[in-house]
């Protein structure tokens, strides 16, 4: 848009698309002094049933269907070679036992003797019991002994599908570990999107370990729990089918007995499962709390030693690690009774199956290896009920886990960017506040029916005391909030008709509050250079002298190679605000938010510093919120504000003249000085009379 246009030639308001209802971020401390960065709370927990919860982690499976499809497969394949290993074991030990027993058959009957024709003599005899025995044994010739060819080749059939099931278990879990892997990358891309749409306010509400547990060790536990739950849960369940499948075709009645145990070992597994599941739950959440303190801590370690803190932090640590410790025990000990339990009754139900199996192979019911068969049936029958029952302490452990990740992806978003929204043409800076009204807290108003129009080029300075909601003023420019009525305008067009990337992309600030992260300076200085502008070495150069930079990065053994630590502590906090100053230097923007950007720099530094920002100011809106008003004295416009209105508006020198809220700061910040020269003096002892 052109320079002549008039703000209602630009955007009219009436023609900008229907807006959605913009909700009140909740207040996060008094007056406008909560800003961003105010105090934080924890969130209350609140557990989601076991469930949904799961249902939930299985729907984001879904996008892997064909190696779901490829697990089911292998683990079918891989069940079945394991299933069918047992009846070869037992065709051999019929093989061994059928020799044995035509050996000693030899000493009663012929050589040549058929089982059937042995029986039938041993009836005639009156031995009945002995008969059946005989009879069942389909094979036998007496003399011929052991048949040591056939048993040769059911050995071998044995290991070939032993090592076919372990081929296919492998297949099945490397495939299983790409699922997991993917799944969990997709989740953490998730929450690392939602996390740049939450708004503002959800930040203020909590404390950053607590989000850190969140999107870390919880993600993590989620992973390890899939990891060892997946394919497991998926071999039990089919080697269950296929194991019920196969003790019903060998002996109806012992599968029954087997069966027998199964509704008591899912009673007790269920029982155990819901008393514990609340256990989880807490052992997460006292983990996030945990984090939180040992974060802030860290975080303000040197404060903590200053104030003399060191003994309650220890003591709050040791709090919330023993809630932490007791949470954690109660889960694992409640989880780890399901395992013993469920391994009680498996064990009574191999007691049953071999005592009725013995019964019936005395009788000639079944052969001795269809009994050796159906007793390792029944321990592959019971092993996968206890590996699931075993397996649900990792399951309850992730779907805790999983709650916690899943809160965060459902917390509330800020209103989203209109479709389409409207296009900037190249920025001139007017910004307009008309009749702005905004609240933390619909009973406890901070901002009302605020008028303001700052035009292109001009320096605007904010000040007023804490919690006035001087902070609050650009939170708004920026749009870290939505007004609640009235609309801030950019050049004519509504802020909220904009998008907040194509806004703030023509915005440059520098916090009270530092921030740099690991990496080098020059990296750290880089990383306001919006997308698609270049920066060549002489404008970087320029931008790092002109803000005094480039004068203390040379005295740094590797310069601007020089690597800093999230914490910024190889440099000092006047030092890394430089750094932030000459950030936004090169981020070159057409309006400038400098928030007591000088704070924590020496009165010699500051002046040249306010030298190079009002070189950087030029042809800028500026908004500058400062305490210290001589800081300020060369503005085009002062405003002072007092519970979120504008007391006050003009010059330097106007606003001394006429006496009011700011002469009233001005004095009482000059007032201050004085004293302390005056205290310099009197501790320095009695001054000396003059010579002479």
């Amino acid at each position: 848009m052109s320079d002549q246009q008039t703000p209602d030639e630009q955007k009219s308001p009436a023609a900008a698309p229907e807006r959605p209802a913009v909700p009140r971020p909740p207040r996060r401390g008094p007056g406008g002094g909560g800003g961003p960065f105010g105090g934080m709370g924890m969130p209350a927990e609140k557990a989601m049933s076991f469930g949904p919860s799961l249902r939930r982690i299985a729907r984001y499976l879904g996008s892997e269907r064909w190696r779901v499809a490829v697990v089911a497969l292998m683990t079918v394949a891989s069940v079945a070679a394991a299933v069918a290993g047992p009846k070869l074991l037992g065709s051999a030990t019929n093989v061994i036992f059928d020799g044995v027993t035509s050996k000693m058959l030899a000493r009663y009957f012929p050589a040549g003797t058929t089982s059937a024709q042995a029986a039938q003599a041993l009836r005639d005899r009156g031995e009945s019991t002995q008969a059946g025995l005989v009879e069942s044994m389909k094979g036998l010739v007496v003399g011929h002994g052991v048949d040591f060819h056939r048993l040769a080749v059911i050995i071998g059939w044995v290991i070939a599908v032993y090592v076919a099931s372990s081929v296919f278990q492998w297949v099945a879990g490397r495939v299983t570990t790409m699922i997991v892997q993917n799944t969990v990358r997709r989740l953490r891309d998730e929450v690392e999107a939602k996390l740049h749409r939450l708004p503002l306010s959800y930040f203020d509400k909590q404390a950053r370990g607590e989000v850190l547990s969140r999107v870390t060790n919880d993600i993590d536990n989620v992973a390890q729990s899939m990891q060892q739950t997946l394919s497991q849960l998926v071999n039990a369940v089919l080697t269950v089918v296929g194991v019920l499948v196969v003790m019903f075709w060998i002996s109806p009645l012992l599968a029954v007995i087997a069966l027998a145990t199964v509704p008591v070992s899912v009673w007790l597994a269920t029982a155990i499962a819901k008393r514990s599941q609340p256990q989880f739950i807490q052992q997460w959440a006292s983990t996030g709390r945990l984090n939180a303190h040992i974060e802030e801590m860290f975080t303000g370690h040197t404060l903590v030693k200053v104030y003399g803190h060191q003994r309650s932090a220890i003591e709050d640590f040791d709090t919330e690690n023993e809630g932490l410790y007791k949470a954690s025990f109660r889960a694992q000990f409640m989880s780890g009774i399901i395992q013993p339990a469920m391994g009680f009754v498996g064990n009574l139900n191999y007691v049953l199956v071999a005592v009725v199996g013995g019964l019936k192979v005395a009788t000639g019911q079944m052969s001795l290896g269809d009994v050796q068969a159906f007793i390792q049936y029944s321990r592959q029958f019971t092993q996968p009920l206890t590996q699931v029952a075993s397996m649900m302490n990792l399951l309850q452990s992730g779907v805790a886990s999983a709650e916690r990740v899943f809160e965060l992806l459902d917390a509330d978003e800020q209103t989203p960017d209109l479709v389409p929204a409207a296009e900037l043409g190249p920025v001139r800076g007017r910004v307009a506040f008309e009749d702005v009204s905004f609240s933390y807290s619909p009973d406890a108003p901070l901002i009302e029916h605020l008028d303001l129009v700052v035009e292109p080029g001009q320096t605007v300075a904010i000040v007023g005391p804490t919690g006035a909601g001087k902070t609050t003023l650009v939170n708004l420019v920026m749009r870290f909030y939505d007004v609640d009525a009235g609309r801030i305008t950019l050049d004519g067009v509504d802020t909220r008709d904009l998008t907040r990337a194509d806004l703030r992309s023509n915005v440059g600030m520098v916090l009270q509050d530092t921030w740099v992260f690991k990496g080098t300076i020059e990296e750290n200085l880089r990383y306001g250079i919006r997308e698609g502008r270049t920066v060549d070495e002489a404008e970087f150069l320029a931008a790092t002298e002109a803000t005094h930079v480039d004068g203390f990065v040379r005295t740094l053994p590797d310069g601007y190679a020089t690597v800093l630590d999230d914490e910024g502590s190889s440099v000092s906090a006047g030092e890394k605000q430089l750094l932030t100053i000459a950030r936004a230097f090169l981020a070159d923007p057409p309006i400038l938010i400098l928030d007591e950007a000088t704070s924590s720099v020496d009165t010699r530094t500051e002046l040249l510093v306010q030298n190079a920002m009002n070189a950087l100011r030029a042809g800028r809106t500026s908004f500058v919120i400062a305490h210290r008003l001589s800081t300020i004295r060369d503005a085009d416009t002062i405003l002072v504000m007092e519970h979120g209105s504008i007391v006050e508006q003009g010059t330097h020198g106007d606003l001394l003249a006429a006496g009011g809220a700011y002469a009233r700061l001005y004095e009482s910040q000059f007032a201050g000085a004085v004293a302390d020269e005056e205290d310099a003096v009197v501790g320095a002892g009695p001054v000396p009379p003059a010579a002479g």
